[in-house]
């Protein structure tokens, strides 16, 4: 049994910061106390690709409160086990399993914070806007990473969101978004030569893919082009696909992450490369808000 918990009902991917639910379990976890409501507007971490952290904030009750530290996933199997966060030993959307937000709270829970308790949910909007800003940049600097690696592949790698061949999804073993950033790892070993791109041509110009990106993150920026997030049904649990509206056509990417509205909302993208170790290339983006 899942204990009547449904499949948390989440607005983050309308870019709301406030909303209200009933809370429906307060667990005491060694590492702290989670709650778990019915519907929230606080984006949590992935436990399997958490590149983009948790909302922070609060949840209050007419005038008491509790700091929330950071949203997490959380999952109940049909045979009651509750497990939160990198304690899940599924992947998200696996059957069997009733997939939730969880808020840890700062310090024991409040007498207020009770089972049947209807609380206000008020995300830190400063940090969720950083966060936005970065995941969406982190996306276009993929893509414009992608364009400008584009002549070194000597084989069909398969194509992105833009149809130009696929560094990105070949080559990432890893990403970061911070406020107003990302920090992306690329391996270029062996099995990327093997199929086929060109790692020594790519590390002779270097400087001139580094201006090549940055060029177009421009144009894009100054394109002021619509970006959201279009969820395929409310939970936490449904597909998400961020939707941006580029010169060259509408980028679709599937993505549990929160976006920017609009690219407007910056004043600049740009990215560095760092190729010291010609292994792994590091790919640190950094946003100028508007």
């Amino acid at each position: 049994m899942t204990d009547s918990l449904s499949s948390t009902v989440v607005s983050f991917t309308e870019g709301a910061v406030r909303g209200t639910g009933t809370v429906q379990r307060v667990e005491e976890q060694d590492a702290g106390t989670v709650v778990i409501v019915d519907r929230t507007p606080f984006h949590p971490v992935d436990h399997t690709w958490p590149d983009q952290p948790g909302d922070s904030g609060v949840i209050d009750l007419e005038d008491s409160s509790v700091g929330v530290t950071e949203a997490v996933m959380a999952a109940v199997s049909d045979e009651g086990v509750l497990a939160i966060g990198t304690d899940i030993p599924v992947k998200r959307g696996v059957e069997g399993w009733t997939w939730l937000v969880a808020h840890p709270i700062e310090g024991e829970a409040p007498t207020w914070l009770v089972p049947g308790a209807e609380v206000g949910l008020h995300v830190d909007e400063s940090r969720r806007a950083g966060l936005s800003r970065g995941h969406t940049a982190c996306h276009l600097a993929s893509l414009a990473l992608d364009l400008a690696l584009a002549d070194l592949w000597r084989k069909d790698p398969g194509a992105d969101a833009l149809g130009t061949p696929d560094f990105e999804g070949r080559a990432n073993q890893s990403s970061r978004i911070h406020e107003d950033g990302s920090v992306d790892e690329y391996r270029l070993g062996k099995s990327l030569r093997r199929a086929g791109f060109d790692t020594e041509t790519f590390a002779a110009t270097l400087d001139e893919r580094v201006a090549a990106i940055n060029a177009k993150l421009a144009d894009w920026v100054d394109s002021g082009a619509e970006s959201r997030v279009v969820p395929a049904g409310p939970t936490i649990v449904d597909r998400r696909t961020w939707q941006c509206a580029l010169p060259e056509g509408t980028a679709e990417i599937l993505c549990g992450g929160t976006h920017a509205a609009s690219l407007s909302e910056f004043a600049s993208i740009t990215v560095a490369l760092d190729l010291s170790d010609p292994q792994l290339l590091v790919m640190t983006t950094t946003v100028v808000p508007a």
